[in-house]
């Protein structure tokens, strides 16, 4: 029996003015899958992540959560969709005015009735979780961007989600701290079962972690498929990205003729 899509995306348009940014993007996100989504800056990785947290409407198309139309939710629905799903971002995000056990606590004391001794439990075996138990009262300026990041998805746990969205979790980390973010990734989905959504140009980052893949390119998902599919891909596009390489459909290709008339204000017609 097919498995039912988590999140689906159908024909999604997105523009800002006369900038396109989607043109028909379809994708399919299933639970307890890990799908990483890779593509060039400015792409609209990142914004999907709002699109998809109710954050950011789109122009046409669906986005459909366990089959029901986001743009239709209520705002307790959206509010209820939102508390299932934790977000680390591209810093952390941690409140520098707050030490690091008042970061977690605080979803916690504003969305449920929880007494305050389990709350305390549970930041302590989060943090432990991300290796930061130690850390428990240090502030966000006296930790290192590896360590606020690994803070930033213990708070994201704090509410036990189903669904975890990252975006870029390795950017900006040195090779030890990348590593120890991709596996705690992987971790997750084994203790806790929950479906992941990443955002990365990491490439060594995506291939440990991803169940699938979707490279979006050229306004669209040019390729989703399984890591396997896109090491062997010979589409000239995917290999480019995947191999970094600097020569190929995604490198911006130079009109001489009208960048000489340009630099000389000659029209050229």
């Amino acid at each position: 029996m097919p498995r039912e899509p988590m999140i689906e995306l159908k024909g999604l348009r997105k523009s800002f003015g006369d900038q396109v940014l989607y043109d028909g993007l379809d994708l399919q996100v299933f639970p307890g899958e890990t799908l990483v989504i890779m593509g060039g800056s400015g792409s609209g990785k990142s914004t999907l992540l709002r699109i998809l947290m109710g954050h950011l409407p789109y122009d046409e198309g669906s986005v459909l959560i366990h089959s029901h139309e986001l743009q239709d939710f209520s705002r307790r629905e959206l509010n209820a969709w939102r508390l299932i799903v934790g977000v680390l971002f591209q810093t952390g995000a941690l409140f520098n005015s707050m030490s690091l056990r008042e970061n977690l606590a605080l979803p916690v004391r504003e969305h449920t009735d929880l007494p305050e001794e389990l709350i305390q439990i549970m930041i302590k075996i989060y943090l432990q979780l991300v290796g930061l138990r130690e850390s428990i009262d240090r502030m966000p300026s006296e930790l290192s961007g590896g360590m606020k990041k690994r803070g930033g998805l213990a708070r994201a746990l704090m509410m036990q989600p189903r669904m975890l969205f990252y975006d870029e979790p390795t950017a900006g980390l040195d090779p030890v701290s990348s590593a120890q973010i991709a596996q705690l990734i992987l971790d997750l989905k084994k203790k806790m079962d929950v479906t992941s959504i990443v955002i990365t140009h990491d490439m060594k980052a995506a291939f440990e972690v991803a169940d699938r893949m979707a490279l979006l390119a050229g306004k669209r998902f040019h390729l989703i498929g399984t890591p396997e599919e896109f090491r062997t891909s010979k589409d000239p596009l995917v290999r480019q990205f995947v191999d970094g390489l600097l020569e190929g459909p995604l490198s911006p290709q130079s009109d001489q003729q009208a960048y000489e008339a340009d630099l000389l204000h000659r029209d050229t017609d």
